[in-house]
Formats: C-alpha cells, sequence, structure tokens
C-alpha cells in the first residue's frame, strides 16, 4: 500500500506560492525541490509538489484549470482544535490568501476555508473529540 501522497499543484509564480506555504507553517523539502519545483511537507505522509505552469504541462495534456473560473479540486485538512483553524486560515489570509466564507460551527465539527494566491480551495477543520 502507498505510504505517502504527494499533491502536484500548478502554480504561476513558485516563488510566492513557496513563501505561502512556509508561512502556513508547511516545510520544506530540499531533496524533492530545486529550480523548477518546490515540494513542501503538509504532514509526514502528505507532501504538496508545487510546480509552475511549463513545468505541470509536462506531467499531462490537459490545459491547466483557470482557477479564477472554475475549480479543479479542494483540499481537506484536519487540525486539532478550533483554534488550530482559525489560525491557519489567519496565516493564509496574511500571506496572500482570500476567503469567501466565514468560519462555521456545526457542534460537532468547526470549519473555514481559504484561497491560496494561485486559486487552490482549501478546507480547513475540526471535529469534537470524545
Amino acid at each position: 500500500m502507498p505510504n505517502q501522497l504527494f499533491v502536484n499543484l500548478p502554480v504561476a509564480d513558485l516563488s510566492r506560492a513557496r513563501a505561502f506555504y512556509e508561512a502556513l507553517g508547511f516545510a520544506a523539502v530540499p531533496e524533492f525541490s530545486g529550480e523548477d519545483a518546490a515540494c513542501v511537507t503538509v504532514t509526514p505522509q502528505v507532501f504538496l509538489m508545487l510546480c509552475p505552469h511549463a513545468k505541470f504541462r509536462e506531467f499531462t495534456p490537459k490545459a491547466i484549470c483557470d482557477t479564477s473560473q472554475a475549480v479543479e479540486m479542494l483540499l481537506n485538512v484536519r487540525c486539532d482544535s478550533r483554534a488550530a483553524v482559525d489560525q491557519l486560515v489567519s496565516r493564509a489570509l496574511a500571506n496572500g490568501g482570500t476567503t469567501h466564507d466565514q468560519p462555521e460551527d456545526f457542534g460537532f465539527m468547526y470549519t473555514h476555508s481559504f484561497l491560496d494566491p494561485d486559486g487552490h480551495g482549501w478546507g480547513v477543520f475540526a471535529t469534537a473529540r470524545p
């Protein structure tokens, strides 16, 4: 069975994308980073490969989604607490991200979201623990 997940994201500006994700607290992975891509750790099992559009096009014959017009996917991460959700979204907004919603408390789950500078959508949530 696979034991790690690498999510490839097309980015318009590699330096800006890398700085954004590092500001969120995602650590750089030098052995998978270089001039034409950057890797950051989300969790010990999940990584983001940030690829400029030209590099990303090498992996697929399909067009790259225009995230100002369409959604190619939504990424969701679980945090340990409501405060951690708020902190992650606040860091995203302070470093060039945007949001289109307000936090929601469903009792069993607290959620909020942000878009990175390239328009990739992130849901951030914490669940009530017994």
